[in-house]
């Protein structure tokens, strides 16, 4: 069974991007069953987010990032970035997340 990892950078400064929520889902199409729910730390990461033993299916992350950027009085274009992806094997799936006010970018790290 797979486990999903996250972290946050806000790639504005330069630095891990600290309380922002992130919601795990587990579903598809407009159907969602939240999973877990945690804020990252110092770090950008989220080691709270319980998600050992996933089945294969698509899942998808929701950073609620317009609570961080109100609280460092920065004006941004995205009010939550939601990044959807499936999964079919047992491996471990880290999706970063690098973040700044008007744009984001993903990937599948390890």
């Amino acid at each position: 069974m797979s486990n999903i990892t996250t972290h946050i950078l806000d790639t504005s400064i330069g630095k891990p991007a600290e309380g922002i929520t992130i919601i795990l889902y587990r579903g598809g199409n407009d159907e969602w069953k939240e999973i877990s729910r945690a804020k990252t730390n110092t770090d950008g990461r989220a080691p709270d987010l319980q998600n050992k033993n996933l089945e294969p299916t698509i899942y998808k992350l929701r950073f609620e990032t317009k609570d961080y950027f109100d609280n460092n009085r920065i004006s941004t274009f995205y009010p939550y970035v939601e990044i959807i992806f499936e999964i079919t094997d047992s491996e471990h799936y880290h999706v970063p997340l690098l973040l700044n006010p008007f744009g984001y970018s993903t990937y599948r790290g390890n």
